[in-house]
């Protein structure tokens, strides 16, 4: 596998994992039973999987009214993007030896 392939197989991944713990949170708050940490919503979502964690947020609709949720998700969405675009848009330093 190149490079390429394995980024975007990460990518898909940790976002599918974003989207499923949001399921599976709102599905354990409406059984009272124990919940996955807020701590760790944000960690898959600052790891990569903040477009699955905003899809499951609205699908599910959970977390929809805390605004660490709410204001948090988009603006790690955000910084992801600016990230992606300063590196996609880094100057190449070729060197030959």
């Amino acid at each position: 596998m190149d490079v390429i392939t394995l980024l975007l197989v990460y990518f898909v991944s940790v976002n599918l994992i974003g989207f499923a713990f949001m399921g599976i949170d709102k599905y354990k708050a409406k059984k009272r039973a124990f919940r996955i940490p807020e701590a760790t919503l944000f960690i898959i979502a600052i790891i990569g999987g903040s477009i699955g964690s905003l899809l499951g947020m609205y699908a599910f609709r959970h977390k929809t009214r805390h605004r660490s949720f709410v204001y948090g998700m988009p603006f790690i969405l955000l910084v992801q993007l600016a990230l992606l675009i300063a590196f996609l848009n880094a100057p190449i330093e070729i060197s030959i030896i």
